[in-house]
């Protein structure tokens, strides 16, 4: 039985393989125990682990993916799809040169020169129908040797990381059908409703393309959403995402009392993000704020490492004690 009062805490993951919902659950909630603590809300670490400081949900829509087809297959790309991961690398290595040349970063500078160098061929136009899919991974395998991603290591190499970015763009492709012919962002959608509850105070935790389909789902949801926090977000970097989202123009959901938005350095996903200078209020006045966090380590743009730091599980457990 739900303690009264007690908020719900809804999980919504981003790029990647098929996932194990349960495990994942404890594994995000363990995360954010360890930034609750060093956040000083080390009441709440128990709270948090064993269940009774939220009924807690995590919106698993990866099967979505895997039955949908195989990412990164040239086969399974159309021309469109193609041309939106041509953008979405080429936004993402222009945000890079600027946050070098901001920071006077010689050797990233050389890097990204290079990277842009691949890019395109002496006219300027694509390099035919079956090269970009190359031609971007190598891209991506370029920028991949810049200092702070090559010690972040989620990816070895650009051909993984592509395979995750094109769930992006087949997410974003409102042509791209799932199971029984439905629509596959609606499919995915309709997996982050579900999860919530109706009645129970809400906040909402998303994590890179998760980010872009909370955005979406929070729209379709008059529930109201203390608190909405976006991880390593797509949709705070790249005009790209940000012009196929809907609704359009791009506006804070409804329901949305707080946003916050949180990134990495050394998250190749989001950059140096600018959202609030592309995102509309609600009719509250709510925009997203953005703040910077800076991980050590490895595998810097997974959910787990944003939800350790301080800056980001401290005002999560704040919201739920509301």
């Amino acid at each position: 039985m739900d303690t009264p009062g007690r908020a719900q805490l809804v999980f919504v993951h981003g790029i990647g393989g098929v996932r194990d919902a349960v495990a994942e659950k404890r594994a995000w909630l363990e995360a954010l125990a360890e930034g609750a603590r060093h956040a000083g809300h080390a009441a709440a670490v128990s709270g948090l682990t064993q269940g009774w400081l939220a009924e807690t949900h995590f919106a698993n829509y990866s099967d979505l993916f895997a039955t949908e087809g195989e990412q990164g297959a040239s086969e399974h790309f159309d021309g469109e799809q193609l041309a939106f991961l041509d953008t979405l690398v080429c936004e993402l290595t222009d945000e890079l040169l600027l946050q070098a040349q901001e920071q006077g970063d010689r050797r990233a500078l050389r890097v990204i020169e290079d990277a842009r160098s691949q890019s395109r061929n002496s006219t300027g136009e694509l390099q035919g129908v079956g090269e970009p899919l190359r031609m971007v991974a190598r891209i991506l395998t370029t920028l991949l040797q810049l200092p702070g991603l090559r010690l972040a290591g989620q990816w070895a190499s650009g051909w993984p990381l592509l395979g995750s970015l094109a769930q992006v763009g087949r997410y974003l492709d409102r042509k791209v059908q799932g199971r029984q012919g439905q629509p596959l962002d609606v499919l995915i959608r309709e997996r982050v409703l579900s999860s919530v509850e109706p009645g129970l105070p809400l906040v909402v935790v998303a994590h890179s393309l998760g980010s872009v389909v909370a955005y979406e789902a929070l729209h379709h949801m008059a529930q109201p959403n203390r608190l909405f926090v976006t991880l390593g977000s797509p949709l705070a970097t790249a005009g790209v995402v940000l012009q196929r989202a809907q609704p359009r123009p791009a506006r804070t959901p409804q329901s949305v009392e707080r946003w916050l938005n949180f990134w990495d350095r050394d998250d190749i996903v989001v950059c140096r993000p600018r959202i609030k200078d592309w995102m509309l209020p609600n009719s509250s006045g709510v925009v997203p704020l953005t703040r910077r966090v800076d991980s050590d380590g490895i595998w810097v743009h997974t959910a787990t490492k944003y939800l350790k730091q301080p800056a980001v599980a401290g005002p999560i457990v704040e919201a739920l004690k509301q």
